[in-house]
C-alpha cells in the first residue's frame, strides 16, 4: 500500500513537471507565432506601401518645364486590395505641394522613409520615396508619400492571435498526451521492477533480472550489490548460529549426563533440587540450541527452495515413526488417520519433515501422560495435515502472536521449550504457499495445529 502510494505520488508529481513544462512551451509558442506573423504582415504591408509609392513616383514627368504626375490606378488600387482600409497620397516638389492631400505629412516632418502617426483620427503607417526629375533646365528633388489606415493590419493581427492560440492550446493538448505517455514508458520499467521486488519473500534475495533501459542499469546494479551483501550477511549469520548451536549441545549432554549421576548419588533434598533445576535448565538450553539449528537451516532452505514431487502421507508416517519411541515413553497414543485421496505436493522434502517433527514433538511435550494424538491428513478442500493433542492448549493467548519467535503462551512456562517450534513450521509451510493455523481440540482439551497447503 505505501509503495503503491509512494509510485503513485512520483507519478503525479511528474506528470505536473510535464504538465508546467508543456504549458510554458505552449506559452512561449503562442508568443513566437503572434510576434512572427505580426512582423511578417507589417513587413508585407511596408512592401506594398513601398511598391504603391515607387509607382506613382515612375509615373513622374516633366511638362512645360513643371514636374507633372499621373497617378496609375494600379499604384492605389493594390492597396485597396488588401482590405477596407482607406489610402492617401500626397506628392510635392521641393517644398512645394503638387498633388494629393496637402496636410498629409508636411516635408519637414519626413525623417525616415517609414513612420507610423495618426491622420484624420486614425493611425496610417506611410512610405516616402523621392525621385530627383528635370524640368525646365533644373533638377527637381520630388517626394511621394503613400499612407494607409491600419485597420486591416488590425484585423490581421486578431486573427493570427486566434489562429496562434488555438495552435498554442493543440500544441499544449498534444505534448499533454506525449508527455502522459512518455511518463508511462519512463516509470513503466521503474514499476515492473519495483513489483518484481515487492513480491517477493522476505529471505528471497536473488538478483533483480527484470529488464530495464540502459538508464536504471546503475540502480539495479546497486540494488543487486546490496542483496548480494545481505544474503552474504544472512548466510554469515546463519551458518554463526548454526555452528554456535552444534557446538553448545555436545558440552551440553555431558553436564546433563554428569547432572544425572550427581543426581543418583546425592542423599541431601536441596542438593537434588539443585540438580533437578541444572538438569532443566540443561534440557531448555539443549533444545533452544536445536531449535535455533533447526531454524536456521530452514531459513537458509526456504531461501533456496527445493521443489520436487512429494507424497505428504509418506512424509507424515514416517515423521511419526521416528517420533513414536519418544510417545512411548510418557504412554502417548498416537492415531494416524490417512483419508486424503490424493496426497501428491511439489516440495521440500527436509522442510516438510522438519516442520512435521516440530509439531508432533511440541505435541508430545505438552500432551500429559496416557492421553492420545491424533495426526490426520485430509484433502477436503485442501491437502491439509493436522496434528491433535489432549494437552494444556493455548489458554488465553493471542493465537496471531503464538508464531512469533521465542513467543509462547503463559500456560506452558513449567515446561521445557523454546518458543520456535511454531515459527519453524509456520515458515515452511508459507514457503511452500500454504498456511498455519491454530484452534482448540474440539473434542475436549488441548490443541489442534494444521498445515494447509494449496491444491496441486
Amino acid at each position: 500500500m505505501k509503495q503503491g502510494f509512494i509510485r503513485s505520488s512520483i507519478r503525479r508529481r511528474l506528470l505536473l513537471q510535464l504538465f508546467i513544462i508543456a504549458a510554458i512551451l505552449s506559452l512561449a509558442f503562442v508568443l513566437i507565432v503572434r510576434a512572427v506573423a505580426e512582423r511578417a504582415a507589417a513587413d508585407t504591408q511596408d512592401n506594398i506601401l513601398l511598391a504603391s509609392a515607387t509607382s506613382i513616383a515612375d509615373a513622374l514627368y516633366s511638362e512645360r518645364g513643371q514636374v507633372a504626375v499621373e497617378i496609375p490606378y494600379s499604384a492605389l488600387s493594390m492597396l485597396g486590395a488588401i482590405s477596407e482600409d482607406r489610402v492617401f497620397y500626397r506628392v510635392f516638389v521641393g517644398d512645394e505641394h503638387l498633388t494629393g492631400y496637402e496636410d498629409l505629412l508636411p516635408p519637414s516632418q519626413i525623417n525616415d522613409p517609414f513612420s507610423t502617426f495618426v491622420f484624420r483620427g486614425a493611425e496610417v503607417r506611410s512610405v516616402a520615396v523621392t525621385r530627383v526629375v528635370s524640368a525646365g533646365g533644373r533638377k527637381r528633388n520630388t517626394t511621394v508619400v503613400v499612407a494607409q489606415t491600419r485597420l486591416g493590419l488590425a484585423a490581421i493581427s486578431s486573427r493570427i492571435s486566434v489562429v496562434a492560440a488555438s495552435v498554442g492550446v493543440g500544441f499544449f493538448l498534444l505534448a499533454t498526451v506525449l508527455s502522459l505517455f512518455a511518463a508511462q514508458s519512463t516509470l513503466a520499467p521503474l514499476n515492473r521492477m519495483t513489483q518484481s521486488v515487492a513480491r517477493r519473500g522476505p529471505n528471497d534475495l536473488r538478483p533483480v533480472e527484470t529488464p530495464a533501459p540502459s538508464e536504471l542499469a546503475p540502480l539495479v546494479d546497486a540494488l543487486n550489490g546490496l542483496m548480494a551483501r545481505l544474503k552474504a550477511s544472512l548466510l554469515q549469520s546463519e551458518d554463526f548460529i548454526a555452528e554456535a548451536a552444534h557446538r553448545v549441545r555436545t558440552p551440553l549432554a555431558t553436564v546433563r549426563a554428569q547432572a544425572q549421576v550427581a543426581l543418583r548419588r546425592s542423599v541431601q533434598p536441596e542438593n537434588k533440587a539443585a540438580l533437578r533445576a541444572m538438569i532443566r535448565a540443561v534440557d531448555e538450553s539443549s533444545r533452544s540450541a536445536g531449535q535455533l539449528l533447526d531454524h536456521a537451516m530452514v531459513s537458509f532452505r526456504t531461501d533456496q527452495l527445493e521443489v520436487v514431487p512429494l507424497d505428504l502421507v509418506a512424509i507424515t508416517r514416517e515423521t511419526v515413526s521416528h517420533l513414536l519411541p519418544t510417545a512411548e515413553l510418557k504412554d502417548l497414543h498416537i492415531v494416524e488417520e490417512y483419508v486424503a485421496t490424493r496426497s501428491q505436493i511439489k516440495g521440500d522434502e527436509i522442510l516438510l519433515q522438519n516442520a512435521l517433527r516440530n509439531l508432533l514433538d511440541n505435541a508430545i511435550k505438552y500432551t500429559p501422560a496416557e492421553s492420545k494424538i491424533t495426526v490426520r491428513v485430509t484433502d477436503t478442500d485442501a491437502l491439509t495435515v493436522s496434528i491433535t493433542d489432549e494437552g494444556r492448549g493455548f489458554g488465553d493467548a493471542d493465537l496471531s502472536t503464538l508464531t512469533h519467535r521465542f513467543s509462547r503462551g503463559k500456560n506452558v512456562d513449567d515446561i521445557v521449550g523454546s518458543g520456535l517450534g511454531l515459527t519453524i513450521a509456520d515458515e515452511v509451510v508459507a514457503a511452500h504457499g500454504g498456511r498455519l493455523e491454530l484452534s482448540c481440540n474440539t473434542k475436549g482439551p488441548g490443541a489442534c495445529v494444521s498445515l494447509i497447503f494449496p491444491a496441486s
